[in-house]
């Protein structure tokens, strides 16, 4: 293998590698995998808001898609969140990633509190 092809390689088996590790201990984890998919799911539906806005055509127009009216309608909001699947599974645009963080954080620090509410403070007596 020449060393221009070495290098490609090398990067796609290591990050073939990271991702079936995270996605084992994705697997151990359930309270982490229900935040990932919470996370991608609020992401879908953010993306889907936003390529809608981008399909939006003056009233009375003709729409990117052909002829306004209800089935035009029905076909953009599919295809709206079609695009918003696709471009979610392509890796989005990085918010699901920042969601996830902070429901684990707040996951973390919910349990901490109850930890501590449980193990009872000292009555003053």
């Amino acid at each position: 293998m020449s060393a221009t092809l070495a290098l490609p390689a090398a990067k796609l088996a290591i990050g073939v590698a990271g991702s079936l590790v995270s996605g084992v201990a994705n697997a151990l984890d359930p309270a982490k995998a229900k935040a990932k998919k919470q996370a991608e799911d609020f992401e879908t539906m953010f993306l889907e808001q936003v390529t809608q806005q981008l399909m939006t055509t003056q009233p009375g127009s003709e729409g990117p898609l052909g002829e306004n009216g209800i089935g035009g309608d029905i076909y953009k909001s599919q295809l709206t969140q079609e695009y918003a699947k696709q471009i979610q599974k392509a890796g989005g645009i990085g918010l699901s990633d920042q969601i996830m963080r902070d429901l684990l954080r707040v996951q973390e620090q919910a349990g901490n509190t109850n930890t501590a509410q449980a193990g009872g403070a000292p009555h003053a007596g």
